[in-house]
């Protein structure tokens, strides 16, 4: 359920309410917007129903929800949401961002190579994973607190942000000290606990969906950061599992369309993890711009073949820098910029 309230509603008049929903066994959750304010009541919507809300001072209008997901909903926000990451880099407003770099920080001066080769190109953020899940216990797993230290010395020599996967919710302090973007795997998409953790937090998540959940879980799981509090949440679509093996996963570009109408949240597309094969991280960066992605993260490196981690699919330098200058003509095709 949602109560929207009338311009100018007291804070006493707004108190009031919160406390029945509270006295009902519910959860309120007040956001404020730049015309109306709200408050979204959290739990059994029947309780909250025998309540006559619309009665109250301050009242303008309630309106039930039916949908398992509330907070991410485009009724309880009808605009797009913006996330800020940095100074002048904001996620689901009129520019596209694209993030990029290697899939694991290998070593401090390859790391600073690639960060300034990025930027130069016109990424926006920073990629690089410090703590890496691997299907095999025997791979790479990262340099985990070396790795984050790294990634915070070249966030500050190339004046870029950095956005990097968490897997440990023992590992956030780490993470809150030098993260712009915390990054949630697909494998730790339902993670519920991890998700809860980060949802006290007021950081930047960027929630990935899951290899074989479904939409709506996806839509759950950023209930699960947004019930706590964490409303700076940012969806990614990576792929999912199918019957097709040509590729790595199958990338759902319909996801972009689907969440948008479902959902406030900002969309990014990985055409890396999903191909698993360079050659088609180009033409899926094209159509997701062209299908109206918030955001690209892709995996560049300057020797793909000596990479520790998912070579294959990581564009070189020159090939992501020629990327770049075509999607700056898809965006502003669909009216956006890179």
């Amino acid at each position: 359920m949602i109560i929207v309230l009338k311009p100018g509603a007291s804070k006493k008049e707004i108190k009031h309410i919160e406390d029945k929903i509270r006295a009902l066994g519910l959860k309120p959750m007040l956001s404020s917007g730049k015309e109306r304010t709200i408050i979204g009541v959290i739990g059994e919507e029947d309780i909250a129903r025998v309540q006559p809300f619309e009665a109250f001072p301050g009242v303008e209008s309630v309106m039930p929800i039916q949908k398992p997901y509330k907070f991410v909903s485009k009724e309880f926000h009808k605009e797009p949401s913006i996330i800020k990451v940095a100074p002048g880099v904001e996620v689901g407003g009129e520019k596209v961002i694209v993030m990029a770099g290697p899939c694991t920080v290998e070593n401090k001066e390859r790391l600073f190579k690639i960060a300034n080769i990025v930027k130069k190109s016109g990424a926006k953020v920073l990629r690089g994973g410090a703590f890496k899940p691997r299907t095999s216990p025997y791979s790479f797993q990262g340099l985990r607190d070396k790795g984050m230290k790294f990634l915070y010395d070249a966030k500050k020599a190339a004046g870029i942000p950095i956005v990097t996967e968490i897997m440990d919710p023992r590992d956030l302090p780490l993470f809150l000290k030098y993260a712009d973007i915390i990054q949630v795997g697909a494998r730790n998409m339902q993670n519920f606990e991890l998700l809860k953790e980060l949802g006290k937090t007021r950081k930047p998540i960027l929630l990935k969906r899951g290899m074989a959940n479904t939409i709506k879980d996806f839509l759950l799981s950023a209930e699960y950061i947004f019930s706590e509090g964490n409303h700076n949440v940012i969806l990614c679509e990576r792929g999912i599992r199918t019957f097709e093996d040509s590729t790595r996963f199958t990338l759902d570009i319909s996801a972009v369309p689907v969440i948008k109408k479902l959902s406030h949240l900002p969309v990014v597309i990985d055409p890396s993890h999903c191909s698993g094969i360079w050659d088609y991280v180009a033409p899926l960066s094209k159509a997701a711009v062209a299908v109206g992605a918030d955001g690209l993260i892709i995996e560049v490196h300057d020797d793909p073949e000596q990479a520790l981690c998912d070579g294959p699919q990581a564009l070189k330098p020159s090939k992501f820098d020629a990327l770049m200058t075509e999607l700056k003509l898809i965006a502003k095709a669909v009216g956006r910029s890179i």
